[in-house]
């Protein structure tokens, strides 16, 4: 029966418009029929493949989860790999803040291409896991999981999650070969600069290449203290940190990171002036306990600090572009 003051017509209307706004017919986009409509058809293969779709990562993630462990433990507990669970839990925290970005790009891969990736990619994770090469592992492995992610969401969905998901490439740490051939140049420039410092002074240091000798001690410029830790932990954060202040400036993201490189060559460099004096003065046991791995941390965080505080010199002299120039006027 219908309403008074309204025709068949109009209600089969109402009837009409209500199920656009819902977005689906009777019984689940049934027409009055029975038969599927056509909206429902092209929702169906979306909501068939969801529960397969997560079985695929899980399983995934099931063969990526050993590697992530042998990681941590391998890398992560030590200084030279302290950075990876910051990076890894900030990364996954920008890919949440940022999936309701990427949603109405979804678009399943096809087959075909994600089978190639597999192909070429498997025989590499599973040699690097075999040989626990630890640094080549947990970069086979990440890549195995963007293939993955790649196969469920797309390719103009990955690339609008590319900043997250290149940011967490830092928490993997790099090969030993390439840490030594980086901070080789790094580590003989600090330690003459800190012998040449300390001899205006007085005092009794002398040395050789990275090898310093200071009264009756002798020191070892290692890989921690030349500064390649804090650029990799400085470059990440940084980026981090303009990723969510200056997204779009890309004159003062560029600025901030020139200031990476020369602030952690800085930093280490005070904080193997401040072991060397320990060492002196303290000992060699009071410069390798406690008070070294402060000095550490320390230094890391006024080098950081310092980085904020280039942000605001160049935002306040307006070198970041119009918006940075906005936010210092309104600042």
């Amino acid at each position: 029966m219908n309403k008074i003051g309204q025709t068949p017509i109009a209600a089969n209307a109402s009837v009409i418009e209500a199920e656009e706004v819902f977005g689906q017919g009777r019984a689940g986009g049934a027409n009055e029929h029975g038969a599927p409509s056509a909206a429902a058809g092209a929702r169906s293969p979306a909501a068939a493949w969801r529960v397969p779709d997560i079985i695929f990562i899980l399983g995934i993630l099931a063969a990526a989860i050993p590697t992530l462990i042998f990681v941590a433990q391998s890398s992560w507990t030590g200084e030279q790999g302290s950075h990876g669970p910051i990076i890894l839990a900030t990364g996954l925290w920008l890919v949440w803040h940022n999936w309701h970005e990427v949603r109405g790009l979804i678009q399943r891969a096809p087959a075909w291409k994600v089978a190639a990736l597999f192909v070429a990619l498997l025989p590499i994770y599973l040699f690097t896991r075999i040989t626990q090469i630890v640094e080549l592992e947990g970069y086979a492995m990440y890549s195995l999981l963007l293939v993955a992610l790649y196969g469920v969401i797309g390719f103009r969905a990955m690339k609008a999650l590319a900043f997250p998901l290149i940011y967490l490439f830092f928490a993997f740490p790099p090969p030993e070969t390439v840490i030594y051939t980086l901070t080789l140049p790094i580590k003989v420039a600090i330690s003459d600069s800190a012998i040449w410092i300390l001899q205006q002074f007085g005092l009794p240091i002398g040395g050789t290449g990275v090898m310093i000798q200071i009264g009756q001690y002798q020191l070892l410029v290692a890989a921690a203290c030349s500064g390649l830790n804090s650029i990799v932990s400085l470059s990440a954060i940084t980026l981090f940190y303009i990723y969510l202040m200056h997204r779009g400036e890309h004159r003062i993201q560029a600025i901030l990171l020139l200031f990476v490189l020369p602030v952690a060559i800085a930093a280490n460099f005070l904080r193997v002036l401040i072991l060397i004096l320990l060492t002196y003065y303290g000992g060699e046991a009071v410069a390798q306990g406690f008070l070294h791995d402060l000095a550490g941390v320390t230094i890391f965080v006024l080098a950081l600090m310092l980085i904020f505080l280039i942000d605001k010199i160049v935002v306040k002299l307006g070198l970041g572009g119009a918006a940075a120039r906005e936010g210092a006027r309104n600042g």
